[in-house]
């Protein structure tokens, strides 16, 4: 498996754990266990930030086009009403 192959099938994997631990979080009653999958899940989100600017600067990752104003306002305007 090639370098690209490598991190966006990790990029993909960190996605899912997150989901994942979003899941858990909330339905999470001790206060104890949430603060610890919180931690995890910030460590996943740094990591998976880091992964994407690496990505990102070797060419493998491109994000979407930035969103024009108007754009971004008519999904605000959705989900506030």
């Amino acid at each position: 498996m090639h370098e690209k192959e490598m991190i966006n099938d990790l990029l993909s994997q960190l996605k899912s754990s997150l989901t994942t631990y979003a899941h858990a979080i909330s339905e999470s009653s001790n206060p104890q266990l949430r603060q610890t999958l919180q931690q995890i899940r910030n460590n996943c989100e740094a990591f998976q930030y880091d992964l994407y600017k690496l990505a990102e600067q070797k060419g493998y990752y491109q994000a979407a086009q930035k969103a024009e104003p108007s754009e971004i306002m008519q999904v605000k305007s959705q989900f506030m009403n």
